[in-house]
């Protein structure tokens, strides 16, 4: 099948060269040409475990291309799927300001086309929006008449940064929301190589399928995260709890793992926005809004344990080495990531800090920036008469630092595992000073 694929972030490079490694024609779009240029000569202008590769097999062969011009890519194309970006506006709503500027250019084009097109929705955006929002806007700037004229649909995407291709090529489900069975055949065509349950909806369902999945992913970890903040109290080890949980196949272990909080481009906005819907349809979830709530109070746990685990109590001065700053590792993506409040507040209390992550340092720096902020590539350097240690993030690249080099470099062997990534039995008899997220003294 001839795709076009409106937007190529990350959902939109990874879902077109996923599509052009399954044999079909793909065409990306994007308005930025040194992206565009990027993927035509097979580099892709994000960081994405697999991504790389593919380009490179697939652009010599002519499977994939990229483009700045939409209404061409249209034109040639039987499936347009659309995966611009919805960020949050006011961390309450989306903003459709791209969704809609994309939806516009690809009804300008289907006026010009006598061939029935099927137009996919996979931006993420709140229960009725293909309906309400896209449908007017294709059928008012085309004249044609969707159901008849053209196909549309909603498929959500459930990619985790950092192992986006693998998700997509084995996923768990693939859902299908389309206006018409004719809408929802075409688009089942491009799964036909896929070994996943299939789903056939309505794209308010399709959309409310995605929302809720999201939610309650992030809604399980703020719960152990309160839980963990619990054991530390009490005296049990959170990871035993949790493993305990989980060993119920009701509830699973996935998802509950400890830490400073989740972040990235999918969590936060989504429940928010689901939130926010949840009020205006006049049910307002209290679930959802502890969720949100507990969220942003986890990452400053970390700074309350080093206050405690410093002598006089105090930052001023003090260097403070943060290992990571991506939102989770194998990604340089810097979305609500939780070391930009960790940082800023200890950047608030006069503290000096030295941050270090093997690939988002460049994305960081456009999220902070302070005099007593340095980013540095070495993490073993960072650590040089370091006062304290936060680990943020948990690349694999962080276990080359052993516990010899925590307590040899720093001038205080204070570590902060925010994501219980290091040993705590072998830190302590190096003579680390080590407390862990959820494990009781």
């Amino acid at each position: 099948m001839k795709i076009a694929i409106i937007g190529t972030g990350y959902v939109g490079l990874v879902t077109g060269a996923c599509f052009a490694s399954k044999g079909h024609d793909v065409i990306c779009v994007d308005v930025i040409e040194e992206k565009v240029s990027k993927i035509n000569e097979g580099i892709a202008p994000i960081y994405e475990e697999g991504l790389d590769e593919l380009l490179k097999e697939l652009v010599p062969k002519k499977k994939l291309k990229a483009t700045l011009n939409a209404k061409d890519a249209v034109m040639l194309s039987e499936l347009i799927i659309i995966c611009v970006g919805t960020p949050s506006k006011d961390e309450a709503i989306f903003d459709y300001t791209y969704l809609e500027e994309a939806t516009k250019n690809v009804g300008l084009a289907l006026k010009e086309s006598d061939d029935y097109k099927v137009v996919v929705i996979k931006s993420t955006c709140s229960p009725g929006t293909t309906l309400n929002l896209i449908k007017p806007i294709l059928e008012e700037t085309s004249g044609k008449e969707s159901g008849e004229d053209f196909g549309l649909g909603f498929n959500p995407e459930f990619l985790r940064e950092g192992v986006a291709v693998e998700d997509f090529l084995n996923p768990d489900r693939i859902v299908i929301g389309g206006i018409d069975e004719r809408s929802i055949k075409s688009i089942r065509t491009v799964f036909e190589d896929f070994d996943s349950p299939i789903l056939e909806v309505d794209p308010t369902t399709a959309e409310m399928i995605k929302i809720t999945s999201n939610s309650f992913l992030a809604m399980k970890i703020s719960f152990i995260n309160e839980i963990a903040n619990i054991t530390e109290k009490i005296g049990s080890d959170i990871q035993d709890v949790a493993k305990g949980m989980g060993l119920d196949h009701r509830i699973s272990d996935k998802f509950l793992r400890a830490g400073l909080g989740w972040g990235g481009s999918c969590f936060p906005k989504d429940i928010s926005a689901l939130y926010h819907q949840s009020k205006e349809v006049g049910v307002p979830s209290k679930l959802l809004e502890s969720t949100i709530a507990a969220n942003k109070k986890q990452p400053l746990r970390a700074v309350e344990i080093l206050k405690s685990a410093l002598e006089d109590r105090s930052f001023e001065g003090k260097k403070i080495v943060i290992l990571g700053l991506a939102f989770k590792p194998d990604t340089d993506d810097m979305r609500d990531a939780v070391s930009i409040p960790i940082i800023n507040h200890l950047l608030d209390k006069d503290a000096i800090i030295y941050a270090t992550d093997p690939i988002a340092i460049e994305n960081a720096k456009g999220y902070l920036d302070h005099s007593n902020l340095h980013f540095v590539k070495d993490p073993a350097e960072a650590l040089e008469d370091a006062d304290a240690c936060i680990l943020v993030t948990e690349w694999k690249k962080f276990a080359l630092l052993t516990p010899k080099i925590f307590a040899e470099s720093m001038k205080t062997p204070i570590l902060i595992d925010g994501r219980r990534f290091f040993d705590p039995a072998k830190m302590r008899a190096e003579g680390v000073i080590y407390y862990g997220i959820g494990l009781g003294k």
